[in-house]
């Protein structure tokens, strides 16, 4: 594991993120000690990745905390909760940003008898705590998800749920790298994921860096190697899961798991609880992000389709529960009916 790259950093009071934007070619980190900062940070995909964005966001409350000069609590908890409004409008899908938002601002509330020097001291504490349960809760994911998987398999991920996409072992990758702990034979195909090319930029860069044995392909080379009997699972996270187990996830997925039903594939999203909007019905209901054009057709530097051709640019498409076999969570393995058993984990 200490092949893995870090992801989020907390020292010297500020925030050090791995610049993701610049990856596979560059390893640089950026500090932030501002609010402001940090939602361009998120906006700009410096961070991406569910778990990765709400322990960012976790910390982003901290420095937004500090930024309120006042001793008065009840301005402090008016300021705070504005903090979070701004900082929930720096990407709408993925859930885990608003959970944290809302985690910070409920131990704030809770917490309001203290000073307010006092409370922006815990405020930091509840972050950190945030950060270390993301790395436990990945590493319960890998666990259980590893009991699908058996010696000698091929995999086929989607995007990046890494390391790089939380603070260590990922979610989708948790099992591959549990895997190699237990020096299991085993081979996976990262699909390139257009049109940011996270498959190829993130999680080829990091599972290649941790020594597994990894292969990149176009997302439009799935069903190939699917037909080959390359696979035998699929593996990917999700920005989203609605209480129906509807997933969003990003753009591609949903034509993997059509894939995956005609081969007869099981296709299984890791996701950590936090990440299960149980206040959202259905995918219908996923609010999602749609990106700048250039990311279509300037994203090799160059102009690869007119300027001013229209362009559709969603970043996540929504998986219906149907054909998913299993999400996998820290709390355990959930299977149809999902509206159900989803509401099981939180009891």
């Amino acid at each position: 594991m200490s092949k893995q790259v870090t992801t989020i950093e907390w020292k010297e009071d500020k925030l050090f993120l791995l610049d993701q934007t610049v990856l596979p070619n560059v390893v640089a980190y950026r500090s932030f000690d501002t609010i402001q900062g940090v939602w361009d940070a998120i906006q700009d995909m410096i961070v991406r990745g569910a778990p990765a964005i709400g322990v960012t966001a976790a910390y982003g409350m901290y420095l937004g905390a500090k930024s309120i000069e006042t001793s008065e609590m009840s301005e402090f908890q008016k300021g705070y909760k504005k903090i979070g409004e701004y900082l929930a409008t720096s990407r709408p899908t993925a859930v885990n940003l608003s959970w944290a938002i809302d985690r910070m601002i409920d131990f704030s509330q809770k917490n309001d008898q203290l000073t307010v020097d006092k409370l922006k001291e815990q405020l930091l504490e509840e972050a950190k705590l945030i950060h270390k349960e993301d790395e436990e809760i990945n590493y319960k994911i890998g666990e259980n998800m590893l009991s699908l998987l058996s010696d000698g398999c091929g995999l086929l991920t989607h995007c990046n749920a890494g390391a790089l996409a939380t603070t260590k072992y990922g979610t989708a990758t948790a099992a591959m790298y549990l895997a190699q702990e237990k020096n299991w034979d085993f081979k996976v195909y990262s699909d390139e994921t257009r049109p940011r090319l996270q498959g190829s930029n993130l999680t080829a860069f990091e599972l290649h860096q941790a020594g597994i044995d990894v292969t990149v392909i176009t997302d439009s080379m799935a069903a190939v190697i699917m037909s080959k009997g390359e696979i035998d699972a699929i593996i990917v996270g999700a920005d989203r899961v609605a209480a129906n187990g509807d997933v969003a996830n990003k753009i591609g997925t949903f034509n993997l798991s059509i894939l995956a039903k005609n081969f007869n594939i099981p296709m299984y999203i890791a996701v950590p609880t936090p990440t299960i909007d149980m206040q959202t019905k259905t995918g219908a209901e996923i609010p999602i992000e749609e990106r700048d054009s250039n990311e279509v057709i300037k994203g090799f530097g160059e102009f690869t389709a007119p300027k001013d051709v229209k362009v559709f640019n969603p970043a996540f498409d929504v998986t219906p529960h149907e054909n998913i076999t299993a999400i996998v969570t820290e709390k355990g393995i959930v299977r149809a009916p999902f509206e159900e058993n989803l509401k099981k984990l939180f009891e």
